[in-house]
C-alpha cells in the first residue's frame, strides 16, 4: 500500500507517523515538502501532528494557505483518503476540508495525556476495524484541542453520522463541544482527529488500539488487536 506524509515547517510529528506507516503498510510512505503542488497517487495522504509555522494567527491558519494544501483539497475532492492528526485536523479545518474549528484548551493549558475514545461510527473509511461503541485508548499533546462548531452545523454532523469519535466521560481533555475527539468530511474520505493513534500501534507502545485507524484506511484487518 502506498502512503504519504505532508511535511510543513513547525510539525514535530511527522516521523512518529513515519514509522508507524512504514510499519503498518510494509513499505515507507513518500513525504510531500510545503511547496509541491503535485502529489504522487497514494491510498492514504497523512498530514501529521506539531505546530506548524509556530501556530502563529491560529493553530494550522498558515499551514492551510501552503501550496501544497490546495493539492490536498483536490485529492480530497477525487476520494483520496485523507488523515489529519492534531495540527493536521487544526489544518484540514481551517482549509474548509472539515467543519468546524479547534479553540484554545479550555483549560488553557497544554495537555499530554491518555484519553479513551469511544467510536462513535465504525462504519466510515477510518473505522471499519473497529465496533460501534467500543472504547480505545489513545494519547493527546496539544494545547488548541477544543472543537467547534455552531449549532446547525453540529446537528447536521450528527446527522449525517460525520462524528467518529468522542471523549469518554470525564476524559475530555479540552472542552471540545459535545465530546468531540474526530470527525469525517460529508464524503467520509477526510478525517481529522485531535488524539495520536500513530502512538499506540504495537506492544511497545503500550497496546495497538490506535492501529485499526491505519488498518481500516489502508483495508488491512488481520491481526487487529482487540
Amino acid at each position: 500500500m502506498k502512503t504519504a506524509v505532508v511535511l510543513l515547517p513547525g510539525l514535530n510529528r511527522d516521523r512518529d507517523m513515519i514509522a508507524a506507516l512504514t510499519k503498518i503498510a510494509g513499505r515507507a510512505p513518500q513525504t510531500v515538502w510545503q511547496t509541491e503542488t503535485a502529489l504522487p497517487e497514494v491510498d492514504l495522504l497523512v498530514v501529521p501532528g506539531g505546530f506548524s509555522y509556530g501556530d502563529y494567527l491560529r493553530a494550522g491558519a498558515i499551514a492551510a494557505r501552503a501550496p501544497v494544501m490546495r493539492a490536498v483539497a483536490d485529492a480530497a475532492a477525487r476520494g483520496v483518503p485523507v488523515l489529519g492528526v492534531c495540527n493536521g485536523f487544526q489544518i484540514l479545518c481551517e482549509a474548509g476540508l472539515l467543519p468546524g474549528a479547534l479553540m484554545r484548551n479550555a483549560s488553557l493549558r497544554f495537555v499530554c495525556r491518555e484519553v479513551k475514545l469511544e467510536v462513535v461510527n465504525a462504519a466510515t473509511r477510518f473505522t471499519s476495524a473497529y465496533t460501534a461503541g467500543q472504547v480505545i485508548r489513545c494519547p493527546v499533546a496539544h494545547h488548541d484541542g477544543n472543537y467547534f462548531a455552531d449549532d446547525e452545523t453540529l446537528a447536521r454532523m450528527e446527522d449525517n453520522d460525520q462524528i467518529v469519535f468522542r471523549y469518554t466521560a470525564g476524559t475530555n481533555p479540552n472542552g471540545a463541544m459535545r465530546d468531540i475527539a474526530g470527525i469525517v468530511n460529508g464524503a467520509g474520505n477526510v478525517l481529522g482527529m485531535m488524539p495520536h493513534p500513530e502512538n499506540l500501534i504495537e506492544p511497545e507502545h503500550g497496546g495497538t488500539d490506535g492501529r485499526g485507524i491505519f488498518e481500516s484506511a489502508l483495508g488491512l484487518h488481520t491481526g487487529l488487536a482487540a
